[in-house]
């Protein structure tokens, strides 16, 4: 039952698929340091991803505390016995896994910390200031073992930023007098845990938070913390879907198949299923930004290749996009950025008049820009008065003007053929699914960790699970000081710490390899098809090109 006395909503197991039954009962393994006695220790001091001196104001009480890790040793007599109630909290946007990470948790408790209470809090962090909560019992948390989605206390994208909402906070944890809260999101909500951890510690509270690395965009990540959750089911299940278009297009010989995927701020799903699947084109917006390409220079090289092919006999591709792409292009952040400043005080008006506000290479390119894309720039804002990037169809823009540059070159005669294009934006299908067996693992471990340091007094720190190119009994375990990943951003006159996004990196492992291949793969057709997310099987257990290059890279 939760708090206000309504019952939750839940599944049965009556409402499953085969596949969906047969994974309930599937047994997680545990790496080795956390299926025996162990000792959590601490490494040396940390720092911050940037400005160090800033990020120490802002977190007196946590910054350049050490990182944590977990060794085989005795667990002591007073830790072993104490029962705790912790709290947990799923933030942001859907991940597969998810439910994993809870029921790692609940299972550490249950198997360490005998009498230890679990509450979830209900529809994200409002859940926590309006203390709306369910008590996770063993019969709650059964059905969403392996499972996708969040539903099992639903997620929420409010933020704990203000004194009236931190008060709020501390008397939803002074209340269920809670020993520890974890924190399942991605970077806006890992920051948000730390807030709340600096706060506990500041008023000398006993409630510990811990945070848990989730985002399918996977750019949340660092050295201590190599992949956050979701990234890999989310990619397969993408790479599947690219792979049926690719046999489409190689099936009827005359469409260009245009994919937009998920990744405002970084190209990490794109480069990802680029390396799945071998497209003819990939657009990474990192390479983009580096090369301070206009949206032109983007058309023009989508469109030589769509011309290099038709001499070849191919009047068929594959092309994949980020969806973030246009906030990579100098010239279009430029015009977004005069948009957002215009549109905070005018109001369009059919007339044009405002448009004499915009500086000339922004006026000529919102014009030169297809009419529905105009449209798209024009949208409601977001809440902080930024363009909802996400509703704009870069991919349909791509289309239309791709197709005007083909037209010209037809004028000159140096093309011949008839170009249509499809458009497709996957997204949400991905969020959802069924976690591959690398994130059900993953996300069992990182939930089951985070008990160990909540029992161990760790507050601050972001549940860590390393050595992932081996088998998971050779996975490491441990909390990394989120404070360390941080840097800050001047807004409203005042510095607001964020934790670095990780973006693609042009010298990194997984971009040279796609760089290496690109070439070949844009004229040739090395479709590679990986077809349907696997779970037992010679595949069941690979994982993702971008971790198994980078960690190759580090060794």
């Amino acid at each position: 039952m939760a708090a206000n006395g309504t019952t939750a909503p839940r599944r049965t197991a009556s409402e499953y698929s085969e596949l969906q039954a047969s994974r309930l009962g599937f047994s997680l393994p545990l790496p080795e340091v956390l299926r025996n006695s162990f000792q959590v220790v601490d490494g040396p001091p940390s720092s911050a991803a940037g400005n160090p001196d800033e990020i120490a104001k802002l977190f007196p009480s946590l910054f350049g505390q050490p990182s944590a890790v977990l060794v085989p040793g005795v667990t002591s007599a007073d830790v072993s016995n104490q029962s705790l109630k912790i709290g947990v909290v799923l933030s942001g946007g859907q991940a597969p896994g998810g439910h994993n990470v809870i029921s790692g948790l609940f299972d550490y408790l249950q198997e360490r910390t005998k009498g230890s209470t679990l509450y979830g809090f209900k529809g994200g962090p409002a859940g926590i200031m309006n203390c709306k909560y369910v008590e996770l019992t063993i019969d709650f948390v059964y059905p969403y073992r392996n499972q996708g989605g969040f539903d099992m206390i639903c997620s929420g994208r409010d933020k704990i930023e203000t004194p009236e909402q931190f008060k709020q906070a501390e008397e939803t944890a002074k209340k269920l007098d809670l020993d520890g809260l974890v924190v399942i999101g991605g970077d806006d909500s890992n920051t948000n845990a730390c807030l709340l951890a600096e706060n506990f510690r500041g008023k000398s509270m006993k409630t510990k938070v811990i945070g848990c690395p989730k985002t399918i965009d996977g750019d949340l990540k660092s050295k201590e913390v190599p992949i956050s959750f979701g990234f890999d089911t989310a990619c397969k299940i993408y790479a599947e879907m690219i792979g049926n278009v690719m046999i489409d297009a190689r099936s009827t010989g005359k469409y260009y198949h245009f994919v937009r995927l998920m990744g405002r701020a970084a190209s990490h799903i794109t480069l990802e299923c680029s390396l799945q699947t071998h497209p003819n084109i990939t657009i990474i917006g990192e390479e983009v930004a580096a090369k301070k390409q206009t949206l032109k220079n983007v058309t023009d090289y989508i469109t030589d290749v769509i011309c290099k092919r038709a001499e070849r006999g191919y009047n068929y591709g594959v092309i994949l996009i980020p969806e973030g792409l246009i906030d990579f292009i100098p010239e279009v952040q430029q015009l977004i950025a005069e948009l957002n400043e215009i549109l905070a005080h005018d109001v369009v008006d059919e007339g044009g008049v405002w448009k004499k506000k915009l500086g000339d290479q922004s006026r000529q390119l919102f014009e030169f820009l297809p009419q529905a894309i105009q449209e798209q720039l024009l949208l409601e804002r977001d809440p902080h008065g930024n363009v909802q990037v996400a509703k704009i169809e870069t991919e349909k823009m791509l289309i239309e003007m791709v197709e005007a540059e083909l037209g010209s070159r037809q004028k000159q005669g140096l093309y011949k053929n008839v170009f249509k294009g499809q458009s497709h934006f996957f997204g949400y299908e991905g969020r959802c699914g069924l976690p591959s067996n690398f994130d059900s693992n993953y996300c069992y471990a990182l939930g089951y960790a985070a008990g160990a340091l909540l029992q161990s007094g760790k507050t601050g720190l972001i549940s860590s699970v390393g050595n992932l190119s081996n088998p998971v009994e050779k996975w490491t375990v441990g909390g990394t000081p989120l404070t360390s990943l941080m840097d800050v951003e001047r807004r409203h006159g005042k510095f607001k710490p964020v934790i670095k996004k990780a973006m693609v990196e042009l010298q990194g492992a997984p971009f040279k390899k796609f760089a290496s291949v690109r070439e070949e793969w844009a004229l040739k057709n090395q479709y590679f098809s990986p077809g349907p997310l696997q779970y037992v099987g010679p595949t069941s257990n690979v994982t993702n090109h971008t971790l198994v290059l980078e960690l190759g890279a580090q060794a």
